[in-house]
């Protein structure tokens, strides 16, 4: 089975061709990136400007290169939720208008699914039952993967999500948005031991809080450039990267034993980050867990997840007609 997937939640209008949701067939992605850097991170009405104005494109390609006609595609998934709705809703009224015109089954995706759905693309013998770690801009979660389309969350954040104290940390010492990336990359030069942070606490066993520890690394940046101190960014987002790492590999390694999980996945643009990559490495060797992480290149938001994800939703009998609309909020479990 060939799927049309399309995503548009964000700032990456894109497109792809993925079989029987293991095989991807073409992947095309249109980044806004450094049209929003200049604002410091993502304005919602300049992306769904741009998605508009480049959506055509971007599948036309994804079908040109996976060599397929819309005719011969057998379906059209696209991300429905959640995500900024302006963007959300440029997808889905693009793929209703591609299902009706060419008669195909048109099957909805929830965006944080997808970012799950990237471990079976990496890895085609990975199948439910795994703990899932998701961390992205917008989402950090736990969930156990129960079969392809049901999720158990066991913990979540109880403030901001990882990614988005990167880029607020990132922020603070001067480094650029996507400033996750920017601060992985100089944290390779820099003393993780230079700038104790604290670990925050949480009343549930596995949930996350980051606000207070995106906070400390923003005081810690605005005492030094009061004081007329020198302030070590190297160090500072060294420092940063391990604390996060630690504090998402605690929680997760705790869950994995309650659980009884022996099979531990990663997932979401922050799964790239090479501290967490790391320590999730040397943890589930530690424990004799076997780990699955997703290619550097399907972390971040694409349309081959989607295509993935879209198969096994398929499959369940999760399809929409065109009453189907965005949403920019959805919980990972939820139909639609």
């Amino acid at each position: 089975m060939k799927l049309l997937a399309i995503e548009s939640t964000c700032d990456e209008t894109a497109a792809a061709v993925v079989e029987d949701g293991r095989r991807v067939l073409s992947s095309v992605i249109n980044s806004q990136v450094q049209e929003h850097q200049v604002y410091g991170g993502v304005v919602p009405e300049i992306a769904s400007r741009r998605h508009t104005e480049h959506i055509t494109e971007v599948v036309r390609l994804a079908l040109e290169e996976a060599g397929l006609s819309l005719a011969e595609a057998d379906g059209i998934a696209v991300t429905a939720a959640p995500g900024l709705i302006g963007a959300v809703l440029v997808g889905v009224n693009f793929a209703k208008g591609l299902a009706l015109g060419a008669g195909k089954p048109l099957v909805p995706v929830h965006h944080i699914r997808g970012h799950v759905a990237a471990n079976y693309l990496t890895h085609p013998r990975l199948e439910p039952p795994f703990l899932c770690l998701i961390v992205s801009g917008g989402h950090s979660h736990i969930a156990r993967v129960e079969d392809y389309t049901t999720y158990r969350i066991l913990g979540r954040t109880q403030d901001d999500a990882a990614g988005e104290a990167f880029d607020k940390a990132a922020r603070s010492v001067g480094l650029p948005y996507p400033g996750g990336v920017a601060l992985d990359r100089i944290s390779r030069q820099g003393d993780p031991e230079r700038y104790p942070l604290p670990t925050p606490h949480t009343a549930g066993k596995y949930d996350f809080s980051f606000s207070g520890l995106k906070t400390a690394v923003i005081n810690l940046a605005h005492n030094a450039s009061q004081k007329g101190e020198a302030l070590s960014p190297e160090d500072l987002a060294a420092s940063f990267c391990r604390k996060v790492s630690d504090i998402l590999w605690d929680k997760l390694e705790a869950a994995a034993r309650d659980t009884g999980a022996q099979r531990i996945a990663l997932a979401g643009g922050v799964s790239a980050n090479s501290w967490l990559r790391a320590r999730a490495e040397r943890g589930c060797r530690e424990n004799g867990w076997e780990l699955f992480l997703p290619e550097l290149s399907l972390c971040g938001d694409n349309a081959a997840m989607i295509g993935s994800q879209g198969y096994y939703e398929y499959l369940a009998g999760h399809t929409a007609g065109m009453d189907l609309n965005g949403r920019p909020y959805m919980e990972l479990g939820d139909e639609f």
